[in-house]
């Protein structure tokens, strides 16, 4: 099958499932989000399967595993806290950075426009695992390497997200400060992070032609603006929510934002 007539595939796969943002816009960002990745990995495995290439099985179902763990995960992690919490409007997730007047009444075409321009993105996302089985690439060490980052990463989101909801349940006044939180004030951020690195890592010896690596480049590049964008707007709104408070400045002050190890502490300047 042409290179080209995958890519539409992947497309038309990704855009039917992240439609959902048309019922709410949000939706284009974080459960069709989530939809378009699992339904990608799935889909270039069902590909696969049509028209086997020489890239091992074994290593195609891991990977359409992986991407629908990880929108499994995230998916219903996001629909739970919205049907248990009046506060969904305000969430936290990364991706939520293109929506700030989501309760507004947008025109058809700009929503149209959003919602091809981030069903290309999710594409490019899942392109890795595309560009491995469409070049018939044998080879399992950058593979093998990658999934294990990025199921590190998995895990990190999970616990930084059972934490989280642990610690607001006993202080709901104050942001997390207990367990990764003591290491990184957005491990669920740096969890993502280190999820999409691994992707991209696992294509690394695959990539063929400049096409193929700038997909794969643009895509990693645009994760990390995204969740930088959201630790900014995170932290903007927890400076106004808890600034008054010394133990949050504190702790804000000495603990990096988004990147353990690195000494960035606020992407907003304090007042």
């Amino acid at each position: 099958m042409m290179y080209w007539s995958l890519l539409g595939i992947l497309f038309i796969v990704c855009a039917v499932l992240c439609s959902i943002g048309f019922y709410k816009f949000v939706y284009f960002l974080s459960v069709g989000y989530e939809l378009a990745i699992a339904g990608g990995g799935i889909a270039i495995l069902v590909l696969y399967l049509l028209h086997p290439s020489a890239t091992p099985l074994w290593l195609v179902v891991a990977q359409a595993a992986l991407f629908v763990v990880y929108g499994a995960r995230l998916s219903g992690f996001l629909l739970v806290r919205e049907f248990r919490s009046a506060s969904f409007k305000k969430t936290n997730v990364a991706k939520d950075s293109l929506a700030k007047n989501n309760e507004k009444k947008m025109p058809f075409f700009v929503l149209f426009t959003i919602w091809i321009a981030v069903a290309a993105l999710y594409v490019a996302q899942v392109s890795p695992m595309l560009f491995r089985y469409k070049n018939q690439s044998t080879d399992i060490i950058f593979p093998a390497v990658g999934m294990g980052i990025s199921m590190f990463g998995l895990i990190i989101e999970s616990v930084a997200d059972r934490q989280k909801s642990a610690q607001k349940k006993t202080l709901p006044d104050m942001v997390a400060t207990q367990g990764l939180y003591r290491i990184v004030r957005c491990p669920n951020y740096f969890g993502e992070i280190t999820f999409w690195t691994g992707i991209f890592v696992s294509g690394i010896s695959t990539y063929s032609g400049w096409g193929q690596w700038i997909t794969a480049i643009i895509a990693f590049i645009s994760i990390v603006y995204i969740m930088f964008n959201g630790a900014e707007r995170m932290e903007k709104r927890q400076m106004k929510q808890y600034g008054d408070k010394e133990e949050y400045n504190i702790y804000a002050d000495k603990t990096p934002i988004i990147l353990p190890l690195l000494p960035i502490y606020h992407l907003n300047k304090k007042e």
